[in-house]
Parts: structure tokens; C-alpha cells; sequence
């Protein structure tokens, strides 16, 4: 069965309530698993990284591979000396963290319409008596809050990890918020990719392999660009390009162009999903 667009006009709301009752219920298992897994894992980073700094440092310095990694995470050539801050930003670029965060973005904005689909609940869905914009907003709401409350429990984390540094050698709260808010708008950068790529498939799965693949190659060309010329010519295409913290802890710098053209990208990409969800047919088995 295919179902179009309908052409009758419905009465206009911008969000339903229980289209946001049942998202919140179906996604908040998923919630929880990273915000616990992030958390987790901010506090280990946090208590293990400056306990062992003077190690750390000795050994990453002498190894060349290291430093060419360590200048892919960070986005900034690797001194010879590691100040805390570099090692508090590694708390923030490491693969672990950048991975839960980016699996829970896919999670979330794959649901519709390609989970649905997928699952053979697509007609329920859109036989309600609401438009596929308002589905879309609905969606959005509890996906952009779910992936907030991800991340203040990786603040959390990092903060009760982070309680045998001495007060003076410590990040400041303000520079670790911004450091937050930078990743959540590299949050919506992905998800709104992984709304666009679901907005066009009629399965799940392949979507999540789609938009993996891409945040791969971006984790790939920051990577390459550290030693190969014409990788560093098209560096600005890549997502890390536009999320480096260790800026933010050692100058107390504000991101504004890097945030505003990640949430820039995700704005354009929802909209181009909301677009294509809105007038592509669904066939249902």
C-alpha cells in the first residue's frame, strides 16, 4: 500500500502532544544507555587523564604517530609540551564520546520515516489526523531534548570525575560549557543529515549505514589533512573541522562561526528532510 500526501488541509498546529508522548517513550531506553555510557565514560577521562598527564605526555611525544593523531583530534598542531589543557579536551574528542554521540543522533532522527517503514507502522503513523510537517516537529522536539539531557550527563560526569584535579588546574565552568554547547551543535549537524537520508529510505538499517559512512570519511579527512595536502585543501567539509574544544580550554575563546555553521548545516538538512517527507510517497507492506 502507498500512501501520498493528503490534500486536505488540516487544522494548523505546529507540534502534537501525543506524537511527543510516544517518541519520549520509545526513545528514552536509547536516552539513557548513552547518557549513562557518556557519562561513564567522561568521569574515567576526567579522573585518569591529569593523574597520569606527565606520563601521557612523555610517551605521546616521542611517538610521531601519536602526535599526528593527537593534531586529528585536537585540530591544532601538537606542541612539545602537553598542556592540561590538551588533555582536557581529549575528554571531549575522544573517539568513545564522539561515537555515543553520534549513534544516538542516528537513532533518534531515523525513526521517521524510515523506522517506521522499516517496522510496518508507517500507515498507523500517517493515517493519524495530523500533517507530516507536525510529525516532523513533533519528532525533532523530543529528539533535540534527548540528545541535551545526553549531554548534561556527560557534563556531569566530567565534573564528578574530575574532582581530584586541584581547583586552580581545572577547566572553568564557563569554558566547559561552551565546550558542551559546541558538541551539540555538532549534535544537530548529524542528526539533521541522518533526518535528511531517512526522509529518502524506505529502511533503516541501510540509512544508518549511509549517514556512518559520511561521519566517517569527515573523521577520515581530519585525520589525512594533518599530513596530506590536498586533504587539508577540502578540510572545511569535515565535521570536526568546525568542533575543536582544546581552542576553547587554553584561549576561553567562543565559537561563534564554527557553532553557527555546524547548526547552520543541520537547520538546511531538516528542512530538506522535512521537504522530501512531506511530498514523497510511502509504501507500506
Amino acid at each position: 500500500m502507498c500512501l501520498t500526501p493528503s490534500p486536505r488541509t488540516l487544522q494548523f498546529s505546529w507540534m502534537n502532544r501525543g506524537l511527543i508522548v510516544k517518541a519520549a517513550r520509545e526513545l528514552w531506553p536509547a536516552t539513557l544507555f548513552c547518557g549513562a555510557l557518556l557519562a561513564a565514560f567522561e568521569a574515567l577521562l576526567a579522573y585518569v587523564l591529569p593523574t597520569l598527564q606527565g606520563q601521557f605526555a612523555e610517551t605521546m611525544l616521542q611517538l610521531r604517530f601519536m602526535q599526528t593523531f593527537l593534531s586529528a583530534m585536537l585540530g591544532t598542531e601538537v606542541s612539545n609540551q602537553l598542556g592540561p589543557e590538551t588533555f582536557f579536551s581529549l575528554s571531549w574528542v575522544h573517539p568513545v564520546v564522539l561515537a555515543t554521540v553520534w549513534a544516538h543522533a542516528l537513532v533518534c532522527c531515523t525513526r521517521v520515516p524510515a523506522g517506521e517503514i522499516d517496522r510496518g507502522t508507517a500507515d498507523v503513523l500517517l493515517g493519524l489526523p495530523v500533517t507530516r510537517w507536525e510529525i516532523v516537529r513533533s519528532e525533532t522536539v523530543v529528539w533535540l531534548a534527548a540528545g541535551l539531557a545526553m549531554l548534561v550527563a556527560g557534563f556531569v560526569g566530567n565534573e564528578l570525575g574530575g574532582w581530584n584535579v586541584p581547583g586552580g588546574e581545572r577547566p572553568r565552568l564557563g569554558r566547559m560549557i561552551v565546550v558542551v554547547a559546541n558538541l551539540f551543535c555538532v549534535y544537530v549537524a548529524v542528526g539533521g543529515l541522518a533526518w535528511l537520508v531517512s526522509a529518502a529510505s524506505d529502511r533503516r538499517g541501510p540509512a544508518i549505514t549511509v549517514v556512518f559512512v559520511i561521519l566517517l570519511s569527515s573523521f577520515l579527512l581530519n585525520f589525512l589533512a594533518q599530513f596530506w595536502e590536498p586533504a587539508e585543501r577540502v578540510q572545511f567539509l569535515g565535521l570536526l573541522n568546525y568542533y575543536r574544544p582544546l581552542y576553547v580550554f587554553r584561549d576561553g575563546t567562543v565559537p561563534w562561526r564554527d557553532m553557527g555553521v555546524l547548526l547552520a548545516a543541520g537547520g538546511v538538512l531538516w528542512t530538506a528532510a522535512g521537504w522530501v517527507f512531506a511530498r514523497r510517497d510511502v509504501c507500506t507492506v
